[in-house]
């Protein structure tokens, strides 16, 4: 696959290669990623499972869809990508794509660090490196109120850190951290390597069991910094980046939990009735359907435009950010609702797709910042009457 050129018109229909690339991920998903070995990873074994992120890199060389070519990677685009995403996410594949293969390449990527780029980008692309992201103190993905510290080391060049950082997704497993910081001449990016001096990192108890997330702590803990200009242009490209990547995982979700519900609605039976001829769960069904078709639309523009048009990618990601994942996570609570009872049940996997779903629509902060966003990039002027609603 090859970057898709800039100036090609707009297109929310899926090329032949890219339902090709859908139909091997889905296929590989369904061999490899059983509800046997999801089960497992949510009863809390969060160890690598063996061979899976390996196929990933060698059988369908995935990890390396956005890294460019001069760095191993396919030098594909995001309309690929979010493919990719979305049928992971449809399946709960218990794997750091989204953390790695998403949030630390763009990071890399947009940071354009000459070092960095060639030290780690072939690595993460070959399967060899796990990256993660560490960005937010506060629930959101900005610098406001920054309170990790970096300053320049005493024992000699390069920097040291001090702070922490809560949520970092895949942040316990990772062998290398990129971390945002405050230095005295403003934000910056730097490289954390797993066995430094004074990192810690925490495991936590997350809403999703699914998914693995750390409290990193940093305490004159020695890193690189790596080539940020303009860190806090260069962050906001990441979130946008972050909020396509986000959007296509969750897209995936929905897909699902809505297949869940219309085959259940169509074999279960309750007053001699199958379930899907009453009214009510036909309406259910019929306004997740409305959501599906919505994501899908803003979702393939969203991704689009991160490939084709830039100056059109701050609204697209920002809409794609505060659309999808809200309707993956109501459309994974009307499932729960039309299964009824075996929804609620923890053998069923239902409750895996809606706790998915709502870490999702938080990841890279809650609704309200969301909006803000959106409000800001729309018209500007409506950002602090947008506040004070969401409030």
């Amino acid at each position: 696959m090859t970057r898709p050129d800039s100036g090609a018109p707009m297109q929310l229909v899926l090329e032949p290669e890219q339902e090709d690339l859908r139909a091997a991920v889905r296929a590989f998903a369904r061999e490899e990623s059983p509800n046997t070995l999801i089960s497992r990873v949510a009863d809390g074994d969060h160890a690598p499972v063996p061979g899976l992120w390996r196929g990933l890199a060698d059988r369908l060389d995935l990890l390396g869809l956005t890294v460019p070519e001069a760095h191993g990677g396919s030098g594909a685009g995001q309309v690929e990508r979010a493919v990719a995403l979305e049928e992971l996410g449809r399946a709960l594949v218990p794997v750091p794509y989204l953390s790695c293969a998403a949030l630390a390449v763009d990071t890399l990527t947009t940071l354009a660090d000459e070092r960095a780029g060639t030290e780690l980008l072939p690595a993460i692309a070959a399967g060899n490196l796990l990256v993660a992201v560490a960005v937010t103190e506060n629930g959101r993905w900005d610098t406001e109120g920054l309170a990790t510290r970096a300053e320049p080391s005493t024992h000699g060049e390069g920097w040291e850190l001090t702070g922490y950082k809560e949520t970092v997704l895949d942040g316990a497993e990772a062998d290398v951290l990129l971390v945002l910081a405050a230095a005295p001449d403003g934000p910056g990016f730097f490289q954390v390597d797993r066995d430094a001096r004074g990192l810690t990192r925490t495991p936590l108890e997350p809403l999703d069991p699914t998914r693995s997330f750390a409290r990193v702590g940093l305490d004159t803990t020695p890193a690189r910094r790596l080539n940020t200009p303009d860190a806090r242009a260069a962050l906001v490209r990441i979130r946008d980046l972050a909020s396509v990547a986000v959007a296509a995982e969750a897209l995936g979700v929905l897909a699902h939990s809505l297949e869940t519900a219309i085959e259940y609605a169509k074999v279960r039976v309750q007053f001699g009735r199958y379930i899907g001829s009453y009214q009510a769960v036909k309406h259910l069904c019929a306004d997740s359907h409305v959501d599906l078709e919505l994501s899908e639309s803003v979702l393939r523009y969203a991704a689009w435009a991160a490939d084709h048009a830039p100056d059109e990618l701050p609204v697209a990601a920002a809409h794609a950010r505060i659309t999808v994942p809200g309707a993956a996570f109501r459309t994974a609570a009307r499932t729960i609702e039309v299964l009824g009872g075996v929804g609620f049940t923890w053998e069923h996997d239902a409750h895996l797709y809606y706790k998915r779903a709502k870490t999702l629509e938080l990841l890279l902060g809650d609704p309200a910042d969301a909006a803000r966003v959106l409000a800001d990039r729309i018209m500007p002027s409506t950002t602090s009457e947008v506040s004070e609603v969401t409030r």
